[in-house]
């Protein structure tokens, strides 16, 4: 059975005391620390976002932990293939704002409502969240997460198809 695990401590996600609500990625410090994703892709490009969107919108789907990740859009195009959702939002900050300055308000507006994980390599957002009552992970152990997460959901698909084609091979 698949358990999701906090990239903080590596404990099982039901072993934490308040509920995650939202996870929160600063999408371009996530790229950045990420070079297999996209590789040979500019990290600010359109080709690289839309790679870290669709493998956080496989890890939204196998944790069921709605996830934000916040672009800083100054100047940028804020095209994407992939559509925001309540389930996995993209936002991209306005000019004159950080997407450090989103995560940071938003985690503080959401602490009423359980805890949330800001994911980014800014100690000082880090801090900021977690004094707010969150959670901060860095880039790496985030990382880390989503590609266990991402493996052991493969196996478990892969043992469950197993199992489905006996049955089907035992009924004929």
């Amino acid at each position: 059975m698949w358990i999701p695990y906090c990239p903080i401590d590596n404990m099982p996600l039901d072993c934490v005391s308040m509920a995650l609500v939202r996870i929160l990625v600063d999408g371009y410090s996530l790229l950045h620390n990420w070079p297999e994703l996209a590789p040979g892709k500019p990290r600010h490009s359109m080709e690289a976002r839309d790679e870290l969107i669709r493998v956080l919108t496989l890890y939204r789907d196998a944790t069921t932990t709605p996830i934000t990740i916040v672009f800083d859009g100054a100047g940028k195009s804020a095209a994407t293939e992939y559509p925001s959702t309540p389930e996995l939002e993209i936002l991209f900050s306005r000019s004159g704002q950080t997407a450090d300055q989103i995560i940071e308000r938003v985690a503080a507006r959401m602490s009423d409502f359980g805890e949330v994980l800001a994911v980014t390599d800014d100690y000082a957002e880090r801090d900021t969240v977690f004094y707010q009552g969150g959670m901060a992970s860095s880039c790496g152990n985030f990382i880390a997460s989503v590609e266990r997460t991402l493996q052991e959901q493969e196996r478990d698909i892969a043992k469950h198809n197993r199992r489905q084609k006996a049955a089907f091979k035992a009924y004929r």
